[in-house]
């Protein structure tokens, strides 16, 4: 056994039984290297990774390669869910050497940390020979490989840094918007949606920043480009039709056949989507599709307590998506006479419509109206048979061997998914969903914030408050979430733990100096570069969440230090929104808020909580809700007269107060 088996991480403990002579990030292991004068090999993964997996069984699990690891190497293995500052280093150290990133990734530094090269995945004969090679050159070239190190550790502090902007008067306006996303619509991919071919990413902000451009500025192009998207993956592979949840990616062009691990960060990003998309345009599959996420979290990745877990694996008995496949003869011993219905509406053949012989995955290519249409049924006929055939599979399936699960419980990935439970109540007004928003809120408060209100990344169980070590996505999510959860309770108590939050963030993480925030914290362990976060990539950059949650706390305190800070931010990234819209999405959307400015929408009086209802059935994208019976935020004073009124106030100016929804409606522009 090596030295892993005190770690917390599902991922290091999948390791601890490797021949390698693994340790964990820390002290011990890099003054070990610096004592034996060895080169560092980290190996960062995480336990839903296949090709991790893949590599761990060629190549780690091997003797022979684990002696040759052991004798030249101080071999570190890294969770990247756990340590994103470690990962962040040395992923942006090997996409400057290769252009390209991913995971596993394996980076081999000189003693003191500093990268002299890396890569991915590689083949176990590869490896052996590139390892011998490197300790080779360290000890015949030290010289050669100290000055790759200087240079490579140059190129990771400059690697996506922006330059100071002076504040400025110049306006934004609906032609910068368009500017940028002229540019970005030619990577779309018009008859399947998404980006570009293959493999496709769900990328749920980009759909939801081109959703609120398209309503906003009325872009019938933009439009069905998001409509194809959020289409073609509802009814796609991607999307598991048995047990709900999406998978991280389709490894294909058209959301067949997907990757098939399945993500709490993903799942909850794409609840809001698809939460938001019903409501802008109302489509019973989009309400479907998010109960089914919901209904997949709650069962599958969430423990007693309300904390969610962070993943399910891809493989299951070593196969990769084994849990999730059947054949055809599978489905007709399962469902008997109602198995060719169930055949039809899920493409299910004897040969198998995938790679793997004989195997099918889920997906649909006709609407429910379309094909009871071509069979002779009614809609309800139809869905009803399916619905009952669905259980009985998932009953079924539900005995099989389970892929393994990665019961981590993360604070940021848990504020992504509390706030994707708040999006959903908002749409659907379900009130179990609002219930379950408050067990995770409480389960945030009493288990990842100490009290000096300093976030804990990483659930650490009979640990009150945890170690207090974050990074700035936690504290920007778990912002964000709280705040969506007093927009649907009207509760203070979450805007004053959010305030809380924002204000350690501010004091621990922004560089005034720089108008920007770095991700790791002035008081954590000192790696060789301090980076920011910038690029918006399968979650939102955290800068980019900071500076919406800075803008909407500014919004609601009246706080011009917050609204400052989220304006500085913006003017740093503006110059670069053009590149590319996809990495900048989140960034867009604040600019959006900027270009039409945000409704501060006041509910106040006894039937506020029916009012707030009345209105979120409107798509209003830029606006923000608040009132109640009684509140003390500035917008709010003055404001509770005994009768239920509505303030529709913008720009520090308000309307007369409506009486209904219908005549606050009205004050709102088209």
């Amino acid at each position: 056994m090596n030295h892993l088996a005190n770690s917390t991480s599902p991922y290091l403990l999948q390791h601890v039984n490797n021949p390698v002579d693994w340790y964990p990030w820390g002290p011990e292991a890099l003054q070990k290297a610096k004592d034996e004068n060895k080169l560092i090999l980290v190996s960062v993964g995480y336990s839903a990774c296949h090709w991790c997996h893949v590599m761990e069984h060629e190549s780690f699990e091997d003797e022979q390669v684990a002696a040759v690891m052991n004798e030249y190497f101080v071999c570190i293995k890294v969770d990247r869910e756990e340590r994103p500052d470690v990962d962040q280093i040395y992923m942006s150290a090997v996409q400057l050497m290769t252009q390209r990133g991913g995971w596993p990734l394996n980076c081999i530094c000189l003693p003191d940390q500093r990268p002299i090269y890396g890569g991915t995945y590689f083949r176990k004969n590869d490896w052996v020979s590139l390892l011998f090679n490197l300790a080779d050159f360290y000890k015949t070239k030290p010289d050669e490989a100290e000055d790759y190190a200087v240079r490579l550790t140059a190129g990771i502090t400059q690697y996506e840094t922006v330059d100071f902007v002076p504040k400025q008067e110049k306006e934004y306006t609906k032609s910068d918007l368009q500017a940028i996303i002229n540019n970005w619509k030619r990577y779309f991919d018009k008859e399947e949606g998404g980006m570009g071919s293959s493999p496709k990413f769900p990328m749920p902000n980009n759909w939801q920043c081109l959703m609120r451009y398209a309503h906003l500025m009325h872009d019938d192009d933009i439009k069905q480009a998001t409509l194809v998207t959020l289409n073609k993956m509802a009814f796609g592979g991607i999307y598991d039709h048995v047990g709900g949840g999406f998978a991280r990616y389709s490894v294909d062009g058209r959301w067949h056949v997907p990757h098939f691990e399945k993500m709490l960060y993903d799942n909850a990003q794409l609840v809001s989507l698809y939460a938001e998309a019903y409501t802008w345009q109302p489509n019973e599959i989009y309400r479907a599709i998010a109960d089914g996420m919901i209904t997949f979290v709650m069962r599958e990745l969430t423990s007693p307590d309300g904390g969610f877990y962070s993943a399910l694996d891809a493989d299951s008995e070593g196969v990769e998506g084994k849990f999730y496949t059947f054949t055809k003869a599978e489905i007709e011993t399962i469902l008997g006479d109602d198995a060719d219905l169930f055949c039809i509406y899920y493409n299910i053949t004897a040969d198998g419509n995938w790679e793997e012989e004989e195997t099918n995955v889920f997906f649909r290519n006709r609407t429910d109206a379309e094909l009871a249409a071509d069979l002779g049924l009614t809609v309800e006929t139809l869905t009803a048979k399916i619905d009952a055939a669905r259980q009985k599979v998932f009953e079924v399936r539900s005995h099989r061997i389970r892929p393994g699960l990665d019961n981590k419980i993360l604070a940021s990935w848990n504020g992504l998914m509390l706030k994707g439970m708040c999006d959903a109540y908002r749409a659907f007004a379900r009130p179990e969903y609002y219930e379950y928003a408050l067990s995770n809120a409480s389960f945030i408060i009493n288990n990842l914030i100490n009290a000096d209100s300093r976030i804990s990344r990483v659930y650490r169980e009979n640990v009150t408050g945890g170690d207090g070590i974050a990074f700035l996505d936690d504290y920007a999510n778990i912002i964000d979430a709280f705040i969506a959860l007093y927009e649907v309770s009207f509760n203070e108590e979450w805007l004053t733990h959010a305030r809380k939050l924002a204000n350690i963030a501010i004091a621990n993480y922004y560089d005034a100096e720089g108008g920007i925030f770095f991700y790791t914290a002035a008081d954590d362990e000192q790696l060789i570069a301090r980076k920011s976060e910038i690029m918006d990539g399968v979650t939102p950059a955290s800068n980019s969440v900071m500076a919406r949650v800075l803008k909407k706390l500014g919004l609601l305190f009246d706080d011009e230090q917050y609204l400052e800070i989220s304006a500085q931010l913006l003017r740093n990234i503006m110059p670069h929104l053009a590149k590319y819209g996809s990495s900048y999405s989140n960034w867009i959307m604040l600019l959006t808020d900027e270009v039409f400015g945000v409704y501060e929408i006041a509910v106040t009086g006894n039937e506020a909580e029916e009012r707030r209802k009345e209105l979120e059935k409107t798509y209003i994208p830029n606006k923000i809700m608040l009132g109640g019976n009684a509140g003390s935020l500035p917008l709010l004073q003055d404001k509770f007269i005994g009768k239920t009124q509505i303030f529709v106030c913008k720009d520090k100016t308000c309307a007369l107060p409506a009486g209904n929804t219908e005549e606050a409606l009205k004050q709102i522009e088209a």
